[in-house]
């Protein structure tokens, strides 16, 4: 009789053992198994970390084994089992990989295909055809694209077990800081009392922003090299709307050259935060009115290369009401106009660069990832790991954090469902191309700014991703032609553009892929946005942000209106209370694949090249960073989470 050698690795996680019973069957070209139960005698199985083997004989061949069904039977109490592969030995001396990587529930059948990536147009028989097609119908009931986003930008019903392993944090965190609201909602006294808390959780960079963050150059550094490094835009012509002259600005010029000779040279940068104008200030408490400004800074490079301020105005409309402020007015009104600036940058920042423009977009391309491709399919395989933990977080921020009334609206100037909405109708899928968005904003010319850190390491991590796909997709698709048949590839990127993006003709995502190159640039895009993109606006905020004044994430009291009325005290009154403050203050890594869904030598060569490349990376950041008071590595490759999970 054949006798075929089964064997079964459980996770390392903890809980991922288990005491059930674990039936399996093989499907082969020619014939199945019976169903088997796997059990030892006088043998703990399942363990977790454990590796068991276990010899399976069948009446005849099965010819090739295209598929292994498990199935998990309760023993006595709910155990969830965490699988990681199950390698078959045929009687010919093969082996064959059926790759996991999942929490098994109970009496919840899973059928997996073997490691290798098919893309559908090779899959030849009945079974493989059969499978790809009922995975997908399962999937596409499980996974649904919503209507609105107040209700969910994309809806999911019965989350999946293995996305829950990432949300314990966020009830922590709502039980934290429902206690700190309750206790201090009293105002701050003035600066001091805010250093005194702060000297407990303050970092290098941190605490050199407490030191210096009224002072010009920081809030100018800010702009390029922050944790909002994306507002910031070459300014070729003053706007009608901030009426700012040569007269108003010619003592801040280090030249010798007019405002319209800077403007040409290419020295004048402006950032706009027209998104905010009209937002609906948040009035969840009664108790505390909170205020938005939407205001338009002008910056200028003086000849040390630095970004610094030159005039600020508040609101987007002109007049005797909406002074524009600027370095020679009172030290309290200049003060207070860039604290102005830099929390309408908070709420940009947090809403549409962090929220919108990482994790919600990184959402739509994973729910029709799981829609439209199968386990089996190379691309499902090359971008798992990088959208893995993202459906559950985002999850979980909609019910606790971004909801209506949730901890967002009770800490922030709230709107931030307003601006979600407001910045989709300039949401395009050029702008999540990283090169593109640079040249766009004219911030591409490394001569004219020398210091953008943001860009140049942002650049070296996009040609490492890029070239990594390059390597992957060359493997599986060998022209052009191969693309364009490759139906579900083509229905994952009409599925994010027709559903998740609602079919806008403005957000100019493609319907469907012809090239190769297109593609790797739909590849790249997905990756980089999961993953280097989200590190660099996400994981720099306790650097910038954990000293209140510079990153105020509400304010209550509204923008002045004239100027030499602002004193200390003012501004203090301005900022959040005490509990808003401390509120404030409350994985694996790019190029690491723990998890082997891909088991064939050419892709393992690729991941090995890719972390080779950013290994470079690494070491050219670092060698930068090395004496600098304000170092950059929000781009590390080494610091770049692979997933969305936080």
């Amino acid at each position: 009789m054949p006798n075929y050698t089964v064997t079964v690795a459980t996770g390392t996680q903890w809980f991922a053992g288990t005491d059930d019973y674990i039936y399996i069957t093989l499907v082969g070209s020619e014939s199945c198994s019976e169903r088997t139960l796997l059990d030892k005698p006088l043998y703990n199985d399942f363990e977790r970390g454990a590796v068991d083997s276990y010899d399976i004989s069948v009446g005849e061949d099965l010819g090739e084994i295209e598929l292994v069904k498990i199935e998990k039977k309760k023993y006595w109490v709910h155990d969830d089992w965490y699988c990681k592969y199950i390698t078959v030995k045929t009687p010919y001396g093969d082996y064959v990989e059926f790759p996991c990587f999942r929490w098994l529930v109970d009496d919840k059948e899973v059928i997996l295909r073997d490691g290798r990536a098919r893309l559908p147009q090779h899959a030849k028989t009945r079974v493989a055809k059969q499978h790809r097609r009922k995975e997908l119908e399962q999937r596409q009931k499980t996974y649904r694209f919503g209507a609105t986003f107040r209700k969910r930008l994309t809806t999911v019903a019965n989350l999946p077990v293995f996305l829950n392993d990432c949300v314990l944090f966020l009830r922590i965190e709502n039980l934290y800081v429902n206690q700190f609201m309750h206790m201090f909602q009293s105002s701050w006294g003035d600066f001091a009392d805010f250093e005194r808390i702060f000297m407990r959780i303050k970092n290098t960079i941190s605490e050199y922003v407490m030191e210096h963050w009224k002072e010009d150059f920081m809030f100018g550094y800010q702009f390029l090299n922050g944790c909002n490094p994306v507002v910031i835009r070459k300014c070729t012509e003053i706007p009608d709307k901030f009426p700012v002259t040569q007269k108003i600005v010619e003592d801040s010029l280090e030249r010798g050259l007019t405002l319209e000779e800077e403007l040409k040279e290419g020295n004048i940068f402006i950032a706009d935060y027209e998104l905010l104008d009209g937002v609906t200030p948040n009035s969840t408490d009664p108790c505390t009115l909170q205020y938005l400004a939407a205001p338009i800074c002008l910056l200028y490079k003086n000849i040390q290369n630095k970004i610094m301020p030159i005039a600020i105005q508040l609101l987007q409309k002109p007049g005797e009401d909406n002074p524009i402020f600027l370095p020679s007015d009172d030290e309290y009104d200049w003060l207070l106009a860039k604290i102005w600036v830099r929390s309408s940058d908070f709420h940009v920042h947090q809403t549409v660069t962090h929220l919108l423009r990482t994790h919600l977009i990184s959402e739509v391309f994973g729910i029709a990832l799981f829609r439209q491709l199968p386990a089996v399919h190379p691309v499902f395989k090359l971008l798992l790991p990088h959208i893995r933990f993202t459906i559950a977080i985002n999850t979980k921020a909609r019910e606790q954090l971004i909801c209506e009334c949730g901890l967002f609206d009770k800490v922030s100037g709230g709107g931030h469902v307003e601006l979600v909405q407001k910045s989709m109708k300039t949401f395009t899928y050029r702008s999540l191309c990283f090169p593109e968005a640079i040249k766009a904003r004219g911030m591409d010319s490394k001569e004219e700014l020398p210091y953008y850190f943001y860009r140049d390491d942002g650049y070296s991590v996009w040609e490492a991703v890029t070239s990594f796909v390059t390597d992957v997709v060359d493997i599986y698709y060998d022209k052009d032609e191969t693309v364009q048949e490759d139906t579900e590839i083509q229905a994952f990127v009409k599925d994010v553009c027709s559903f998740g993006m609602q079919d806008f003709d403005y957000c100019e995502f493609p319907k469907s892929l012809q090239t190769k190159e297109q593609l790797v640039e739909y590849l790249t895009i997905v990756i980089f946005t999961a993953s280097a993109q989200h590190a660099a606006v996400n994981f720099g905020q306790f650097d910038w942000c954990s000293w209140i004044p510079n990153s105020p994430p509400t304010m209550r009291k509204p923008p002045p209106t004239k100027k030499g009325e602002v004193d200390l005290k003012y501004i203090v009154e301005s900022l959040p209370d005490r509990g808003r403050s401390c509120w404030h203050l409350g994985a694996l890594f790019l190029g690491m694949y723990p998890d082997e869904h891909f088991i064939e030598k050419p892709v393992k060569e690729a991941m090995a090249k890719f972390r080779k490349n950013l290994a470079e990376v690494v070491k050219v950041i670092k060698s930068r960073n090395e004496g600098k008071k304000l170092p950059y590595y929000y781009f590390s490759p080494d610091r770049i989470p692979n997933s969305v999970a936080v």
